[in-house]
């Protein structure tokens, strides 16, 4: 996929030059990256069970809505959220 992205000069200059150095392609140096920080900050995300991990935690009483559609359905919402 083609993206379009700002990067200020001096970030784009040091990538380039140190994707000459390693004979690779701008974009795959790039690529790498972006896959590294993901990997990263992959493991703090993953910290965070269950829907949270995917939709990030919520402030208290974000959730009202939803809490009071499981208490109706299944007649209780645990207190500590769906851990």
């Amino acid at each position: 996929m083609k993206a379009t992205i700002e990067i200020p000069d001096d970030l784009y200059r040091r990538t380039k030059a140190h994707a000459a150095l390693l004979g690779r392609p701008l974009n795959d140096v790039v690529a790498d990256a972006l896959r590294a920080q993901l990997a990263a900050s992959s493991a703090d995300v993953t910290a965070v069970r269950g829907w949270r991990s995917v939709f990030g935690v919520v402030p208290p009483g974000g959730t009202a809505d939803v809490d009071e559609a499981v208490k109706q359905t299944f007649g209780q919402v645990h207190p500590q959220g769906w851990e």
